[in-house]
């Protein structure tokens, strides 16, 4: 399985929240009468499953399932006290899927059975018809899905099927132009992709099936990768629709104008032949040495190439230029380096390719690489493949306002490079690496770095975190979440420990299609709720790392590609929250902090910081700027 589709069978395992405006849709029960009957609903469809315990024991009827948004029994999500979700992933559930006795329950509105035992036809979810998302991935169901299977969930918008034996067309009720995200990877469907809307399609991925013929002029538009695995799948004018797809044409019958009996070929014929053959064996002979020259320079200009090949490659482009040199070809201009400020010291493309390098990851984005050039200078490339539907002016244009940003908490772009196929954005090389390498160095800790950082550190980490994020919330009104993707691994130590951002501002330039799964501040609660961000989401990302900081436990696992909110972020919030309360919060600080008396009692103000910004409901959770006042008081 390849990274793309591994990235979306992942997606499989993780659960969307409901949209709260869409509760108002349905007729809530009486508080009472609804809580009594999800515990009934729900040990129903307990009893229908099997290897049920010990992962849902806590399923009796002493405790309630919900108390207000807390869910008291495991796999169950609540909201206002409603039963609204199911998470039960990765259980060894088998059996049957009751879905009469789910379909008590009014305010369900998702539902994720991934990566369990499940086998059989498909469960009939139109008697559930509220569900707006549904998570089956990893499972072993089989066979055809009804046409209608989908018909009257009016709500649906996400499914995952993924790694599944589903065989049979593609049920055409499922492509309603409400489908934001949709994965049947790796099944056995067949026949031709139903035209979907791609208006709204953010996530789509069929590859590793049978699918034939064109593929659908609205998704084209989409990564190619979400097509793989299809050999009769085509696109484009000369594309026509398999033979499967269509009644069979037969091969013609002998006629007068096709005669069934050939006549000898004359020497002359045969001589005409031989002739034709080599010419066309030429033809082909310089076709291919004509592709061999574009692919090197293709190559040339590769990220690759450029991370990896040394000065003795031979191009058109070894010659030294100014990258912006005017009068260059089309194709040099692709090449050229665009640098965001007149005062900085100027290199090229091949003085990127001529550098050594090291890959220093690959992470939602891509790879990152340190080129280090001859006389000494460091630099960070990023690679980007996210950014494709972006025009050259647009590009440039947001380039520019980024250049424009000037903090001392905020890393500076240096230079960048736009190609249709991919972007190239160059900084400086930050020494002290991030925040989170020096978290989670995993023993791995190099010799010329200190012991485990201190609190005095780790304070004046966030408040240059925060520091930034301030300045860009004041400066990037007009985005929801002006930083975005803020995360551990985004924050940058300089030698004196002070933080630099990384990776801000980028939702503008990232295709619809993927930004939910890159940027970090779409795995928020107010995303999977509404489909929306807003400037909170950067508050609630900055109390993710608050916490991360404090305890030293790791998060990335939550926010990486292809995960979004769900309920086991939340459960590491909660975690957290309930160790504080039963061993005090002296109890969940990381012991390499090495604080004194005086400092725990500032640890403990930036604990309850780090909560408050972490709240789900927007009203609860502090804005930036009383954030900002906050951990300015604390002491170090």
């Amino acid at each position: 399985m390849n990274n793309a589709q591994d990235g979306l069978w992942r997606r499989g395992h993780v659960i969307s929240m409901v949209a709260v405006t869409m509760v108002a849709l349905v007729v809530e029960p009486s508080p009472v009468l609804g809580q009594e009957n999800a515990a009934e609903d729900l040990l129903k469809f307990k009893t229908a499953l099997v290897n049920a315990d010990p992962a849902l024991a806590d399923w009796n009827p002493s405790t309630e399932p919900c108390t207000g948004n807390t869910g008291n029994w495991e796999g169950v999500l609540c909201y206002n006290g409603y039963v609204w979700g199911l998470q039960l992933d990765n259980m060894g559930l088998q059996g049957q899927i009751d879905v009469d006795a789910l379909a008590g329950l009014q305010s369900l509105r998702t539902i994720s059975l991934t990566e369990n035992n499940f086998q059989g036809p498909m469960p009939d979810w139109r008697k559930v018809p509220t569900l707006t998302s549904l998570y089956l991935s990893g499972n072993q169901f089989s066979g055809r899905i009804p046409d209608d299977a989908f018909n009257g969930m009016d709500f649906l918008k996400k499914v995952y099927l993924s790694n599944n034996k589903f065989s049979g067309p593609i049920p055409s009720s499922l492509a309603s132009p409400r489908m934001v995200e949709v994965g049947l990877d790796n099944n056995q469907f067949s026949g031709g992709i139903p035209p979907f809307s791609a208006d709204n399609i953010m996530v789509f991925d069929v590859s590793g099936n049978q699918l034939q013929g064109p593929i659908p002029p609205s998704l084209r538009k989409l990564d190619p990768s979400s097509f793989e695995g299809n050999s009769a799948l085509c696109e484009g004018p000369t594309c026509e629709p398999s033979p499967d797809m269509e009644p069979n044409i037969h091969p013609l019958t002998p006629t007068k104008a096709f005669p069934s009996k050939r006549k000898g070929l004359s020497p002359a014929t045969i001589a005409i032949i031989i002739l034709s053959s080599l010419l066309a064996l030429f033809l082909i002979l310089l076709l291919l040495l004509l592709c061999c020259r574009w692919n090197l320079d293709d190559d040339v200009e590769s990220p690759r190439h450029m991370m990896m090949m040394r000065s003795e490659m031979v191009s058109p482009y070894s010659e030294r230029r100014s990258p912006m040199t005017l009068g260059a070809s089309p194709q040099q201009q692709a090449t050229k380096l665009s640098f965001v400020s007149n005062d900085r010291q100027k290199f090229d493309l091949q003085d990127l390719m001529r550098a050594s390098a090291e890959v220093l990851g690959s992470g939602s984005f891509g790879a990152s690489y340190k080129a280090v050039l001859v006389d000494g200078e460091a630099l960070v490339v990023k690679r980007f493949k996210q950014m494709t539907n972006l025009t050259k002016d647009d590009f440039h244009d947001h380039m520019k306002r980024l250049a424009s940003l000037k903090h001392p908490n905020l890393l500076p772009l240096v230079a960048y490079l736009y190609r249709k196929e991919e972007k190239l954005l160059v900084f400086d090389f930050v020494t002290n690496n991030s925040l989170g390498k020096h978290l989670h160095d995993d023993g791995k800790r190099p010799e010329e770095w200190p012991k485990p950082l201190n609190w005095r550190c780790r304070l004046k980490a966030i408040k240059g975190t925060v520091r930034g994020l301030a300045y860009l919330h004041a400066e990037l009104p007009a985005l929801d979440a002006p930083h975005g993707h803020l995360k551990s691994s985004n924050v940058l130590l300089d030698s004196n420990y002070n933080a630099l951002l990384m990776d801000y501002a980028l939702s503008p330039v990232v295709n619809p299609a993927q930004v939910s799964q890159a940027l970090v501040a779409y795995k928020c609660p107010e995303y999977a709720m509404s489909g929306q961000t807003s400037k909170k989401s950067d508050v609630w990302c900055l109390g993710i790392l608050i916490l991360e900081t404090l305890t030293g436990k790791a998060v990335d696992k939550h926010l990486g590609q292809g995960c979004q909110y769900g309920a086991e972020l939340a459960r590491w919030v909660k975690g957290i929250v309930e160790e504080a309360n039963a061993k005090g919060a002296v109890g969940v600080f990381d012991k390499d902090m090495e604080a004194s008396a005086e400092a725990e009692t500032e640890m403990e103000k930036l604990l309850q910081i780090g909560i408050r910004c972490c709240q789900e409901e927007l009203d609860k959770r502090l804005d930036m700027a009383e954030a900002l006042k906050r951990i300015e008081q604390l002491q170090e």
